[in-house]
């Protein structure tokens, strides 16, 4: 029988920026994953300066944008 815990790795963004289509999110383990802005229609329709106003919040778990109020999660993105 095999006892051993597993633990979940955290990965947490430490970075985002977009483009013209997508947003790009750096993540802690190495990785960046890019996403349609298509799917968050407020990011979508904010402007650049609106969009560039974000900060990390929960250290990293997630991204708040308050011009727009937004907020979207680590884990919510890599489910997509």
């Amino acid at each position: 029988m095999d006892t051993s815990v597993v633990r979940p790795i955290t990965v947490v963004a430490t970075d985002i920026h977009f483009d013209a289509e997508r947003m790009y999110v750096q993540l802690s383990d190495g990785r960046e994953i890019a996403v349609p802005l298509e799917w968050f229609p407020t990011l979508r329709n904010a402007t650049d300066k609106q969009r560039n106003n974000w900060r990390l919040i929960g250290k990293g778990v997630g991204i708040h944008w308050e011009d727009i109020d937004e907020d979207l999660s680590v884990e919510g993105l890599l489910r997509c």
